[in-house]
């Protein structure tokens, strides 16, 4: 069954506020279901599985949808979106019969803790902790060696880190992680790691020396250059989490999420 995008926000729309259960008819398919908010919200997380929880569920990977669901989940998948969990899938209704369901329930705010190092590993796990990202790596096995011979230049370690966890997709559906720099500003000194559909363009200035040290730099629309001193996974998790931040997505969304492109597309 394909769902029109009227329909799916009907029944999203349907889902008790702020959280709660929507049990459907049997006349809809739950596959078709999972597989249409896929496309819209990115790969889903599987928290239940022919009735049994997937091994180290907790609040972080969305276990308040399961409590909605009083051990009655069946086979149930989330996503991490703006404020919320989104689940869906089936379990078992008053009635004792198998039927589709979708879930909601917030998701709690993420901060920066006050004080925290500015290192490599620290801002990746960070950016871990502010999208409640808990799938495995996407990319673990990327060979960077090969990408940065073809590109003639080391690549800043965090930015690998980042795409070996995150892979393909986008942070808050918005800010797209490139899989590899462009390269098509590399004869001005930068290399894109990220754009948006606003046209601006995140790169470092290149230069000779470590690339852990190149200064992010966003390109804007109007072609206007503006560095920050700072790693790229730091930059990340500043423009999510800071409201006074010049380029902050802060004042979209409270909680933020990485959109993960479906494999297979």
């Amino acid at each position: 069954m394909e769902f029109t995008h009227s329909m799916l926000n009907n029944m999203l729309d349907r889902i008790p506020r702020p959280s709660g259960v929507l049990y459907l008819s049997q006349d809809i398919d739950p596959h078709a279901l999972v597989e249409n908010l896929a496309s819209r919200h990115g790969e889903p997380r599987t928290l239940v599985l022919d009735g049994i929880t997937a091994p180290g569920v907790g609040e972080v990977h969305g276990a308040g949808l399961l409590g909605l669901l009083d051990g009655r989940a069946e086979t149930v998948v989330a996503w991490a979106h703006a404020g919320h969990w989104l689940g869906a899938g089936t379990a078992l209704d008053a009635q004792g019969d198998i039927v589709p369901v979708l879930a909601l329930t917030p998701r709690q705010v993420h901060l920066l803790p006050a004080g925290i190092a500015s290192q490599d590993e620290d801002w990746v796990e960070q950016l871990t902790g502010i999208t409640s990202w808990t799938l495995p790596p996407r990319r673990p096995d990327v060979d960077w060696a090969q990408i940065e011979a073809r590109m003639g230049t080391r690549l800043p370690r965090d930015y690998k880190r980042m795409v070996e966890t995150f892979g393909e997709g986008a942070f808050d559906a918005y800010l797209r992680l490139n899989q590899e720099p462009w390269t098509d500003w590399k004869d001005d000194g930068l290399l894109v790691w990220a754009g948006t559909e606003h046209q601006n363009l995140y790169g470092w200035q290149i230069d000779d020396g470590d690339p852990d040290h190149w200064p992010v730099t966003v390109r804007t629309f109007d072609d206007e250059n503006v560095p920050f001193e700072c790693s790229t996974a730091e930059f990340v998790c500043r423009i999510l989490l800071e409201r006074d931040h010049p380029f902050t997505m802060a004042h979209y969304f409270d909680t933020h999420w990485f959109m993960t492109f479906r494999m297979n597309e």
